[in-house]
């Protein structure tokens, strides 16, 4: 008697399962566009976890102090995509323009060295809006260990809301720029990718770069891009794969190699290039002013 009882309350579940299950909406076919949002998470959740580790971070050497007596612009505050306030460095074009160059830190955050590019800059491009974007809300590292940490805590759908809501603050008419350096490098690339058709030109200085192909068809700008021969993130292997992959994806890159490690073009490491980081702040120069 119990075995029948048994029997019976297990079919009565499984009736009570399919019903419920009938009655629940069916999830719509995953788009194209969610599928490419995802990629796009995964190069920067990648980023996310190797930035997280120790040997990244013996890439990296305590930066120098900078000192910016002089800054050419001021913190302002906009609205990121999530409806949240997001702040920046911004420089104001000296007669209205819808030319905006967004800058973006490195690993560190927006520290006095990134507004020190910004105001290079903005000082050699002529007519144009320069803003850097804080990235971490607020908060800077100026020791791996403590970079790391930030790195760890970082919230990379906070981080595309706030780029988002950079290319928004520009305006609809806005053509965007966009460079930055080993983490900027990286999103300088995301940038292009999320400011779609606004998107006019982008400068990589290192950073990992999109992998996905599908994704960097996407692109509707040419792409610049500096690395160092001696770099182990990204290592040579990886930026020859990066062309491979825009080649496969009909898109215009244009890379220049440099005898030089990690963050070679940065002031304020200690193993700052001095040549190579001056040649390819020409070629940046020149790639922006001819995407103008």
């Amino acid at each position: 008697m119990k075995k029948v009882f048994s029997l019976i309350a297990i079919v009565a579940i499984g009736i009570s399962w399919i019903s419920w299950n009938k009655k629940m909406p069916i999830r719509e076919k995953i788009s194209k566009e969610d599928i490419i949002a995802c990629y796009n998470m995964e190069t920067l959740n990648a980023y996310q976890q190797e930035a997280s580790m120790k040997p990244f971070a013996s890439l990296h050497i305590d930066p120098k102090k900078v000192e910016n007596a002089e800054q050419l612009g001021k913190m302002i505050s906009f609205e990121a995509a999530d409806g949240k306030p997001a702040g920046g460095y911004f420089i104001p074009a000296k007669k209205k323009s819808n030319r905006w160059l967004i800058v973006i830190q490195e690993w560190w955050g927006l520290n006095d060295n990134i507004k020190n590019e910004a105001d290079k800059y903005y000082s050699d491009l002529g007519n144009m809006n320069v803003l850097a974007v804080d990235m971490y809300d607020g908060k800077v590292a100026a020791t791996p260990d403590s970079a790391m940490k930030l790195m760890r805590g970082a919230d990379m759908t906070r981080m595309v809301a706030i780029v988002k809501g950079a290319i928004a603050h520009a305006g609809k008419d806005a053509s965007i720029y966009s460079v930055g350096w080993c983490f900027g490098g990286m999103w300088s690339l995301q940038t292009a990718m999320l400011a779609e058709s606004k998107a006019k030109g982008s400068v990589m200085f290192y950073g990992r770069p999109e992998s996905n192909v599908e994704k960097l068809k996407t692109l509707q700008c040419d792409i610049i891009g500096f690395f160092g021969n001696k770099d182990q993130s990204p290592s040579p292997a990886v930026v020859n794969d990066f062309e491979k992959n825009m080649q496969s994806a009909g898109k215009k890159l244009e890379t220049h190699k440099y005898e030089a490690g990690h963050g070679f073009a940065n002031p304020s490491n200690p193993a700052f290039n001095e040549a190579a980081a001056a040649d390819a702040y020409r070629k940046a120069i020149a790639f922006l002013k001819a995407h103008s």
